[in-house]
C-alpha cells in the first residue's frame, strides 16, 4: 500500500479525471504559529480529502481525512488533535490546520481525492510548509565549471551544490540565470540529502552549450530558504584554462 502510494504521489501530473485538485505552493510560518493551508478538490466527488506529510527523502504518511458532511476528523498513526485539524469552507474548499508549529512539521502536504468517475486517487501538487524559529541561516553555495572533457563537445553542465541548515529541513529554491535572465531549460535538481552533522545538500546541474560558455557568459546560481537567499556567478575567464 506505501508503494502504491509513493508512486502516486510521484505521478501526481499521471491522471487525467475530472477532479483536478489545486494547492498553494508555499506557506512559510514561524515556530509557535498557526499554519493553514488550503486545498480545492475542483468538483464534489462524494469522498473526502484526505491529506498526506512527506519530508525530503521520507515516505509520505497519512495525517488525516475528512468530509464536510462528517462531524470530526479521523487521524492517521502518530497525528491526533489539537495538533492537526481540518476545516472546510465549502462542499469542495478544504484547510489543513497545523497549531503551534515546529520545525519538524516542515514538509510538503499533500492535498488527495477520489475521483469514482475514472476509479483513481486524485493528488494536488502538494504545499511546501516551511517553519523558521528565527532567520534562518543563508545557504552555502559551491559552483563547479564544466570539466576540460566536457568541453571538447558541444555541451557542458554546471554543478551547483548548496549546503542549507537542519532548521530549514531541506527546503530551498533553486534558480539559475544567464545573463542575468532565469533559464530553466536544461536544468535538473536533486532533493535533499540529509549530511552527518544534520545540515541538507541539494544539487543543481545546468546543461550549456560549450560556444556560450566560450563566449564568457555570467551564469548564476540562486538559492533561497525562506526570508534567506544566497547566489553565486561563474565565466570562463574567472576560471583558468586547462590544457
Amino acid at each position: 500500500m506505501l508503494g502504491t502510494l509513493c508512486s502516486l504521489i510521484t505521478a501526481l501530473t499521471c491522471v487525467t479525471g475530472v477532479t483536478v485538485v489545486t494547492q498553494k505552493p508555499v506557506v512559510t510560518v514561524r515556530r509557535g504559529e498557526t499554519a493553514t493551508m488550503d486545498c480545492n478538490l475542483g468538483t464534489d466527488t462524494g469522498y473526502t480529502a484526505r491529506w498526506y506529510k512527506q519530508v525530503p527523502g521520507g515516505v509520505p504518511q497519512y495525517v488525516l481525512k475528512f468530509h464536510h458532511s462528517h462531524s470530526s476528523v479521523t487521524y492517521g498513526s502518530g497525528f491526533s488533535s489539537p495538533k492537526f485539524t481540518s476545516t472546510h469552507q465549502s462542499k469542495t474548499d478544504y484547510r489543513l490546520i497545523i497549531n503551534n508549529v515546529e520545525e519538524t512539521d516542515s514538509a510538503v502536504y499533500y492535498c488527495s481525492t477520489y475521483d469514482g468517475s475514472v476509479n483513481e486517487h486524485v493528488f494536488g501538487q502538494g504545499t511546501k510548509l516551511i517553519v523558521t524559529g528565527s532567520t534562518l541561516p543563508a545557504p552555502v553555495l559551491t559552483i563547479y565549471p564544466p570539466s576540460s572533457n566536457e568541453l571538447k563537445s558541444n555541451k557542458a553542465t554546471l554543478v551547483c551544490l548548496v549546503s542549507v541548515s537542519q532548521m530549514s529541513m531541506g527546503f530551498a529554491d533553486v534558480i539559475w540565470m544567464a545573463s542575468g535572465i532565469p533559464v530553466t531549460s536544461g536544468v535538473s535538481t536533486s532533493t535533499a540529502v540529509q549530511q552527518p552533522d544534520k545540515s541538507f545538500q541539494i544539487s543543481s546541474y545546468l546543461a550549456i552549450e560549450t560556444s556560450d560558455w566560450n563566449q564568457d557568459k555570467v551564469y548564476t546560481c540562486k538559492v533561497s530558504v525562506g526570508s534567506s537567499a544566497s547566489e553565486k556567478i561563474i565565466k570562463k575567464s574567472d576560471c583558468g584554462t586547462e590544457e
